[in-house]
């Protein structure tokens, strides 16, 4: 399958990836909102407009980039990361500190490296806002994780994270690229791109369960993101991906009803599975907030 290599067609696909994470955030944020948690249960949607969170800010951040320089810089990236965060859209206190003082002129190297007593951090945000990343390469998966994994590093240095964020970008162009493949060859490919890793280690247990129906129990065995950790989100989204490729709906409802970090599980679902042309529905695009002013436009 042939994939339109100029700048238009790369952006056209990242932007369709964008708007499927960005959507898939939103909705699931509300899910946090108390009163609509029993909603889930009867995959009834939430009243009012929904608000996307730091997941499509940054995935924001990382298209305008590409967009720009045609790679990921770091600098450029840490930058927009910075210039754009906003407070009040539920990023981890860590890495609001760091956003906050690379604004005052911190070095992102620094400030990245020092987190958690050195080790880095693990947690999802690197993987939260790549899919848009690998619909942008799907003609070449193996740049993908390389530019992943350079995209982690402003704010993720842990190898784990790195891996996450390199596993979801290999799904999103693999899913791009099409073909008659299904979820265990998607797996499979994924897996064939990404390092050793504990990521990959849930890749696999996740490879093994793909024929169990309730997303619960795989949640159980998986992660369901409740730790924030990559390890504990990856392997259970690129399940959900894997199962619902070409059904928006079907890959929201099915992500969100296990619970845990939903908004982040759905944005990487459904970057992952816009990314294959499976559209949210029309009805959930009108109510998802427009992407900001300064993101890419087709």
């Amino acid at each position: 399958m042939t994939h339109d290599p100029t700048v238009a067609g790369r952006l056209e696909r990242a932007l369709s990836s964008l708007r499927g994470l960005a959507v898939g955030d939103a909705l699931g944020s509300q899910f946090f909102v108390p009163d609509n948690h029993p909603l889930l249960g009867e995959r009834a949607l939430p009243p009012g407009q929904w608000q996307w969170t730091d997941d499509t800010e940054m995935a924001c951040s990382v298209l305008a980039v590409l967009a720009v320089h045609h790679r990921i810089d770091q600098d450029a990236l840490a930058r927009s990361f910075a210039e754009h965060h906003d407070f009040d859209r539920g990023y981890g206190p860590a890495v609001n500190r760091l956003l906050r003082l690379v604004r005052e002129g911190g070095d992102w190297r620094e400030l990245a490296s020092a987190l958690f007593q050195g080790q880095g951090s693990w947690g999802n945000g690197a993987a939260m806002r790549i899919a848009p990343l690998g619909a942008w390469y799907a003609d070449d998966p193996e740049q993908a994780t390389h530019q992943a994994e350079i995209s982690a590093y402003p704010t993720h240095q842990h190898p784990e994270a790195v891996a996450g964020a390199m596993a979801v970008a290999a799904a999103a162009a693999l899913a791009a690229r099409g073909g008659p493949g299904g979820g265990a060859e998607l797996l499979d490919q994924v897996s064939a791109l990404i390092p050793r890793s504990a990521v990959a280690a849930g890749l696999r247990r996740a490879r093994d369960m793909l024929d169990y129906e309730d997303a619960s129990t795989v949640a159980a065995v998986l992660g369901r993101g409740r730790r924030t950790s990559a390890p504990d989100t990856v392997p259970f989204a690129l399940w959900s991906a894997a199962r619902h490729l070409d059904d928006y709906a079907a890959a929201f409802w099915n992500t969100a009803q296990v619970g845990g970090d939903v908004d982040t599980n759905c944005a990487i679902v459904g970057g992952i599975v816009a990314a294959r042309g499976s559209r949210p529905p029309a009805q959930w695009s009108a109510r998802t907030e427009e992407l900001p002013d300064w993101a890419p436009r087709g």
